[in-house]
């Protein structure tokens, strides 16, 4: 099992100790191994070397063929030769993709950043409201759209959200932590987890006067579980309520991108 913080509007939940090693399931290929993956957060797609027409600078919609969707983001500076850190965007509960997107579009364009920012298939995250699979599903096919158009450098591939979207986003980067080498969470409230693979580096953000999810209650339990169980914590508390200040925003991006690592290491699935 997995701490969860109890906190304002997002629901605290416990997902269950894993059962098996995905090393053990049938291959990715095997659609059935898929739903399986999904429903544990596990996603299978990776960084590809190009083939086919590349992205280039500027906004694109996935056109994944929903209302509900999301957009890729390639900085001014990005060209397909040199590969580009890659942030994964997940919005606040009722928020959107396109409507996070500015939290991290200026430093995208200093820092030479891929955005990739998806909307939930609900009005916030599937593990949050009963267990990862619709929206697991999505990221992973969202992510597979990326790697086909855009060089990424999987060295540097970063989970990051706010609120609600900063808890999936914890959820997702240590469950995925042979994809994620980073997770930046601006105020989450709970840890979703199945399973653990890896040890994606972790970033945390929480507001002293953060009405939604009190502090108390949410990042101070949330963070000194993370050290406990052996993750590298960045963890910076500001006064102000539940937002993401600009500084802050700087400050994540500067630790994510001061921390790459050259190859994403080996799978390790954990359990206590």
């Amino acid at each position: 099992m997995f701490l969860v913080a109890a906190g304002g509007a997002a629901s605290a939940l416990v997902l269950g100790c894993a059962s098996g090693r995905l090393a053990d399931d049938p291959p990715p290929s095997d659609p059935r191994a898929l739903d399986r993956g999904h429903a544990r957060g596990r996603l299978a797609s990776r960084p590809r070397p190009l083939s086919g027409a590349a992205g280039t600078p500027g906004l694109e919609p996935l056109g994944l063929g929903s209302e509900r969707d999301g957009v890729v983001y390639a900085p001014a500076g990005y060209r397909p030769e040199r590969p580009a850190p890659l942030v994964v965007m997940l919005h606040g509960a009722a928020g959107s993709a396109r409507r996070g997107l500015p939290r991290l579009q200026r430093l995208a364009d200093e820092h030479g950043l891929l955005l990739l920012a998806v909307d939930a298939r609900a009005s916030t995250w599937d593990a949050l409201i009963g267990g990862f699979g619709p929206d697991a599903a999505f990221i992973d096919a969202a992510l597979a759209r990326t790697f086909s158009r855009y060089a990424v450098d999987a060295g540097r591939i970063a989970a990051e959200g706010f609120s609600d979207g900063a808890s999936y986003a914890l959820g997702l980067a240590l469950t995925n932590g042979d994809l994620f080498t980073h997770a930046i969470a601006f105020s989450p409230g709970s840890v979703p987890l199945v399973e653990r693979w890896g040890s994606p580096a972790v970033f945390v953000s929480h507001g002293t006067a953060d009405e939604i999810l009190p502090i108390e209650r949410c990042s101070r339990r949330i963070v000194p579980e993370l050290e406990r169980r052996r993750y590298a914590v960045r963890y910076i508390e500001f006064d102000g309520p539940h937002l993401v200040p600009p500084a802050i925003a700087e400050q994540a991006v500067r630790w994510f991108l001061s921390r790459s690592r050259a190859v994403a290491p080996a799978p390790r699935d954990e359990t206590d």
